[in-house]
């Protein structure tokens, strides 16, 4: 196993003794469904118990239970109360930490939805919600007790399911990736352009690699989730729609930015369907999206550009990958230049030796030079600067990549290697 390889794992306390255990051991086979409110300002955060839910099924990893597959803008950790042995451990990213590099931050409090699916405990565990600032240290901490006799805890039967077909299907939930492609501003008239759409993002992203080499280990499902109205809100044209899941152009006042506040309406509407990762199709074609890892994609439907940008937001939603565009030569509040970006496609340089140093070909020099010749390659690896926002300091793999442009081709090699090992920590 290569350095680099374990790089990967940064940010993991392992713990032998559940590595060795089975998940039958701790949990059974049912989904607790945490839902948490982000609060606060730039100085202060806080993470708030909104409620707990439970369904039947839990179509998460049974193996690398309690492992990380990526550090995250924070984490999600489950002990035994009895033992303290760390049994589960996730990470993500959120709205609201993003808002938080926002100016008006500075001056307003503010409260974002966050849910967490984890598998239901057998006995009385800890759960920790972590939350890290831009330099990874933790900014807010909360753990509480989950009694899993406890009656509060509010069972989602499966009554009211809503409507849903299968894309791809390889396999049972526990063996697969489980993603789900929901519509947003869908009208039941407007069902069957729907299903039509999520067929179209589903093979846009199974044609790039590594996924197209992977079928055999995702489940996508689309999930007929009706609107009132027809389309999505766009606040700067005062058009306010009823949607499915309130999405809207204008998060944090930038014009293509395309997300929804409702994530409990979100995951409300997915109960009953076997679930891990989120897609989420606007019937619209305005240009924008968003993506945040391990929380949802959400991007327009009906653009030119929709095919290449619900690959890129699927990378921010599953990879986990970064930003490689850059717009200004001041540095991001998200990426300090004396900190190493989790994130495995960009770099600081403060530990490129544990970021993809490794794969670059002999007699490249570093920091590498964008050329006439090489500016539209995907291949050709180096250490290029510009990425994650800023011109200077924070350098990316390869001249151009699906994370950087919609005109590239593909994932570079090193977007592609990242992919590859979520891959493998979430099935095998």
């Amino acid at each position: 196993m290569t350095k680099a390889f374990l790089s990967f794992f940064l940010g993991c306390t392992l713990c032998s003794s559940v590595n060795s255990q089975e998940f039958e051991n701790f949990f059974i086979d049912k989904t607790l469904r945490v839902d948490y409110l982000f609060t606060g300002d730039k100085k202060n955060q806080y993470v708030v118990l909104d409620e707990l839910k439970s369904f039947d099924g839990w179509a998460g990893r049974r193996k690398h239970l309690d492992e990380l597959p990526l550090a995250g803008n924070g984490q999600i950790t489950v002990r035994d109360k009895e033992t303290g042995v760390v049994i589960y451990k996730n990470s993500f990213s959120s709205l609201f930490q993003e808002w938080l590099g926002e100016a008006e931050s500075a001056t307003l409090s503010k409260g974002y939805e966050n849910t967490f699916l984890m598998p239901f405990p057998k006995k009385e565990a800890l759960v920790t919600a972590d939350l890290f600032n831009a330099r990874q240290e933790i900014s807010a901490s909360f753990t509480h007790t989950v009694n899993p006799d406890d009656i509060l805890i509010r069972s989602t039967g499966v009554k009211n399911i809503t409507p849903y077909k299968y894309l791809m299907n390889n396999g049972s939930p526990d063996k697969c990736i489980d993603v789900v492609i929901m519509a947003e501003g869908y009208t039941e008239s407007e069902m069957d352009t729907f299903y039509r759409d999520a067929q179209k993002a589903c093979d846009a992203i199974f044609t790039h690699s590594p996924f197209k080499e992977n079928k055999h280990h995702f489940n996508v499902l689309a999930v007929a989730s009706e609107s009132a109205d027809s389309g999505v809100s766009i606040p700067r044209k005062n058009e306010w729609k009823s949607t499915a899941v309130s999405s809207h152009f204008d998060t944090s006042y930038s014009d293509r930015y395309l997300t929804s506040s409702s994530v409990k309406d979100i995951h409300d509407l997915l109960a009953g369907i076997p679930y891990e990762h989120i897609i989420i199709l606007a019937n619209t074609d305005t240009y924008g999206g968003g993506g945040i890892y391990n929380s949802f994609t959400l991007t327009t439907a009906h653009h030119s550009m929709f095919e290449p940008v619900v690959v890129h937001e699927f990378g921010h939603s599953f990879g986990g990958l970064a930003d490689e565009y850059a717009y200004t030569d001041a540095p991001s509040p998200l990426y300090p230049y004396d900190v190493e970006p989790w994130e495995q496609n960009i770099t600081t340089m403060t530990d490129f030796a544990n970021k993809w140093k490794d794969m670059i070909p002999g007699g490249v020099s570093v920091p590498t030079k964008v050329t006439k010749e090489n500016n539209n390659s995907c291949e050709e690896v180096g250490a290029y600067e510009g990425a994650g926002y800023s011109m200077k300091g924070i350098y990316r793999p390869t001249p151009d990549c699906r994370m950087r442009t919609n005109e590239a081709k593909a994932f570079c090699p090193v977007c592609q290697r990242a992919l590859q090992r979520l891959i493998d920590f979430y099935t095998k």
